[in-house]
């Protein structure tokens, strides 16, 4: 039904005679003003896009965008949620600066932890090491070189008990970076809780989860798509009717989009593998109402301030849009994508690191100018080593500057309403559902991601960036413009290798003080509730509390249900 022109200006849009007087005067504006200054001033190149090579106009003009003002952006807490999903957003309170810490030992980490807090960071993100990520003891032939190097080192809930020594954990959150053996650490985490006589439903945190962004990405899986998804959605049942707080999973475009894939196909991917989730859960028989509300989303913020910006915006109102037409929840908080967001690391460079600072700077305040909920920023020499404490310190100062000093947190989504931050909203919500529509072909993102789609579609995003760098046609300040043969030398954190030695020496002493008939029994119940399709996550809660290891557990799995091989891409 056509709205009058007055009312159509009046919700945003533009009336029919005022959108063809605007774009005749944009038409004389190019060939009169720009063809005369560009004859002076010849322009810096032919064509200007995003990073993710999205064209981007020289101008643009309420006749370009025009949105309906209550349908595409709405009010902030309202639906669509374009504008964020709290009435008062930064005005009530401050996004959680979770900055991510792990290494070397839980005690080392455990220090790490507490001096964090002690400078004003008001969450933990947990960092583990390669051989607990891929679900293997620090005394696997597989973890040698590796304990304790890029993250800590969790064999066992010993390690969880000191890794939390001295903290709160019914006052402080708590995010665990880790996927393939996800269920094991919150396992920990819970049984944890249980032994210090907390309530589960006094803890609150987040898992990252996320099964199928490994698949598609970085490849730290135990056990193949289809049981994995099971798995995951054990976790998410558990959580909803025992650890309420808990974000059972955070659906990461992060990682996607650090493997390369465009600001498009990040937002079209993560959301997919979010409404897989959704619709697994809701297939074992859960009511979308009881886990959707804790689903949470993790993003990666690059360069590109204002495509950033942008993304944030569409993926919120694609979330809400999608949830709602395809599973119709009753509360609103069903609608609603929470988000945690961290800086690039893959921007990072090695070349003049100072020039990181700056960076993160940018990328921090686009997250902050985006609407996250959780933000972490990258030190300047995580291209080098794990980060120090004066560097991280930095990088957390790098976020209280911009939530105390910037002037950018006093008023809610204050780039709504411009045209090109609008426009590129739209834009990049038009690239994404392309994606979601060619997945929904599939059958769903399980199905994609076992075809391969999403794993070429990034491939060949990556080798035309890298591409474009390597032309000169996108600059990488310091790397192919604006180079210094003298690179500064930076501290940089050293990691001992003793470390993995000291490990092993705790992991030995905890498998001799244990009950060993208890260990077979608990491991042996995690088989059967396997095979029956039972909820896992009780099994490995008394594993835990037994104190089976990580790969005890996760060997249950790969023996149930096999271990998973990469298709190969060409």
């Amino acid at each position: 039904m056509a709205s009058d022109p007055a009312e159509k200006l009046a919700r945003g849009g533009q009336p029919d005679d005022e959108r063809s007087r605007l774009e005749e005067a944009s038409e004389r504006w190019r060939s009169e003003d720009v063809r005369g200054a560009a004859a002076r001033h010849p322009l810096r190149k032919e064509r200007f896009s995003t990073l993710s090579d999205l064209e981007v106009p020289d101008l643009l003009t309420p006749a370009d965008v025009g949105p309906d003002y209550e349908r595409d952006l709405g009010f902030p807490g309202q639906f669509p949620y374009t504008r964020g999903v709290q009435p008062t957003m930064y005005r009530g309170r401050l996004w959680t600066m979770r900055m991510f810490a792990g290494f070397g030992t839980p005690r080392q980490t455990n220090e790490r932890f507490r001096y964090l807090l002690e400078q004003g960071q008001t969450g933990l993100s947990t960092a583990f090491d390669f051989p607990t990520l891929m679900g293997y003891d620090s005394d696997s032939p597989r973890s040698l070189g590796e304990v304790g190097m890029v993250g800590v080192a969790v064999d066992t809930l010993r390690d969880m008990e000191i890794l939390f020594d001295q903290i709160p954990l019914d006052k402080v959150t708590t995010s665990m970076t880790i996927n393939g053996p996800a269920a094991v650490l919150l396992g920990f985490y819970v049984a944890l809780a249980d032994k210090r006589g907390i309530p589960r439903d006094k803890i609150g945190g987040t898992v990252q989860n996320d099964c199928l962004k490994e698949f598609i990405a970085q490849h730290a899986w135990v056990v193949p798509p289809r049981p994995a998804m099971r798995i995951v959605t054990d976790s998410i049942e558990f959580c909803a009717k025992e650890v309420p707080r808990w974000n059972s999973v955070s659906i990461s475009g992060y990682h996607i989009r650090e493997a390369g894939a465009t600001a498009a196909q990040e937002l079209a991917f993560t959301i997919a593998d979010g409404l897989e989730y959704v619709k697994w859960a809701v297939e074992r028989g859960l009511d979308v109402d009881e886990f959707a509300p804790r689903l949470s989303f993790f993003f990666d913020v690059h360069n590109d301030f204002f495509e950033e910006i942008a993304k944030f915006r569409a993926a919120r109102r694609m979330w809400a849009r999608l949830m709602k037409d395809r599973f119709d929840p009753s509360n609103p908080r069903s609608l609603m994508l929470r988000t945690h967001a961290q800086t690039a690391g893959v921007s990072l460079t090695a070349q003049q690191p100072y020039n990181n600072v700056a960076r993160v700077a940018l990328q921090a305040l686009a997250a902050v100018l985006g609407g996250t909920q959780s933000l972490h920023t990258n030190s300047l020499d995580e291209t080098f080593a794990l980060p120090t404490e004066e560097a991280v310190t930095v990088a957390l100062r790098t976020q209280q500057i911009v939530a105390e000093e910037s002037g950018v947190t006093n008023t809610i989504d204050p780039l709504a309403g411009s045209y090109f931050v609008e426009w590129m909203t739209d834009r990049l919500e038009e690239e994404a559902m392309g994606y979601i529509r060619k997945i929904d072909d599939f059958g769903g993102m399980v199905e994609a991601v076992e075809r391969g789609y999403p794993q070429r579609e990034i491939a060949a995003s990556a080798y035309r960036l890298q591409q474009q760098i390597e032309s000169g046609e996108k600059t990488v300040v310091g790397v192919n413009k604006y180079q210094q043969e003298e690179q500064p030398d930076i501290p940089t954190l050293r990691i001992d290798e003793k470390i993995q030695k000291e490990q092993i020496e705790s992991l030995v002493k905890v498998k001799a003080e244990r009950d060993d008939t208890a260990v077979q029994k608990a491991l042996a119940a995690i088989a059967d509730d396997c095979r029956a399709d039972r909820n896992v996550m009780p099994g490995i809660i008394e594993a835990a509390k037994v104190y089976c290891t990580e790969q005890e557990i996760c060997d249950v799995f790969r023996a149930v249900y096999g271990q998973h091989q990469d298709r190969p891409e060409f």
